[in-house]
């Protein structure tokens, strides 16, 4: 049979049944009950690690900046930093947009305020209740006229900065602003001295945002926006840098991940940072239980096939023009 010719054909099969195994008993461990966290900890310490690397929660120490990444970063921070900066941030899901805000929002210069909407609401009055909630303004609990809130919020954001202080508004999910809540944003663009803006704004979404910002009716509001950035996925090369810098957050001064997972991983995840992070994790699970401290391009594929089923990764996740 096709796989079992001579010693290494044997060898070859018995790593892949080995793999395999060692995955299925991971996740069996953890159905009988063994929480993830102390499974997490034991792999921590078999790797050499303070903690795990790959966590998909967003945390700025372990920001990796591709060319991209930087871009963006400079252009929000200069954005922020300017009086009443208006900037758009774009990005597929996963591709690294909430840490940037993350990083974003730890390098603001200090005397800086901020209005986080992470879900915009669907209208006028909900969405300014927010952004008065965010700056701790006290606002009536029934309110007819979203003018009234404008008002009070413009009244404030003078006082702010009379007192020498800026004010940020970022919006999350902005994709899924409706005609009528953009318009609430172009006003709120209006919101000025005789010589400064108020209110500075970042808007985060998907690349539907963009599509949206294009349409005619909207150009008013495009055309204030100052700086447009758009994270796209990492290149074969930065998926490998991506991985050491992460491990080296994490503690680990090795090369777990070696050429060949590199370029599986990159493969299978199309650069998408969310999901190398979801499959270098439960990799290194894998070689845990295996008792390896190097991880191969089979490991890689039988974590995401854990993870994906039988595809071994995201819809429309493989494709045969991977960037380099």
């Amino acid at each position: 049979m096709r796989g079992f010719r001579g010693s290494g054909g044997r060898t070859a099969v018995a790593d892949r049944l080995h793999a395999r195994h060692a995955l299925r008993l991971y996740n069996e461990i953890a159905r009988r009950g063994t929480p993830r966290r102390i499974l997490g900890a034991m792999y921590e310490q078999f790797h050499g690690l303070s903690e795990r690397p790959f966590s998909i929660t967003p945390d700025p120490r372990y920001l990796y900046l591709s060319t991209r990444h930087a871009e963006a970063l400079a252009h929000l921070l200069y954005g922020v930093r300017e009086n009443g900066g208006f900037t758009q941030l774009t990005g597929e899901v996963g591709t690294g947009k909430t840490m940037l805000v993350r990083c974003l929002l730890e390098r603001l210069p200090e005397r800086t305020d901020t209005a986080i909407v992470l879900d915009p609401p669907a209208t006028r009055i909900e969405f300014l209740q927010n952004i008065c909630r965010e700056l701790r303004m006290r606002t009536p609990r029934w309110v007819e006229n979203p003018s009234s809130l404008g008002a009070a919020l413009n009244r404030k954001l003078l006082r702010t900065y009379a007192a020498g202080r800026r004010t940020i508004l970022i919006v999350d999910e902005a994709q899924a602003l409706g005609a009528d809540l953009l318009e609430q944003v172009r006003r709120l663009t209006n919101l000025e001295t005789a010589r400064h803006k108020l209110l500075g704004i970042v808007l985060v979404g998907q690349p539907e945002l963009h599509e949206t910002l294009a349409r005619r009716d909207l150009r008013q509001l495009a055309q204030r926006i100052t700086a447009r950035c758009h994270l796209g996925p990492l290149s074969r090369a930065e998926t490998g840098e991506y991985l050491r810098h992460r491990l080296k957050v994490a503690g680990s001064s090795r090369e777990v991940f070696n050429s060949r997972a590199r370029r599986r991983l990159h493969r299978i995840s199309r650069g998408i940072p969310r999901i190398i992070n979801v499959v270098a994790d439960r990799a290194l699970l894998g070689a845990f239980v295996r008792r390896e401290h190097e991880i191969g391009p089979q490991l890689v594929r039988l974590a995401a096939r854990e993870i994906y089923g039988r595809q071994g990764a995201p819809a429309g996740a493989l494709w045969s023009g991977a960037t380099g």
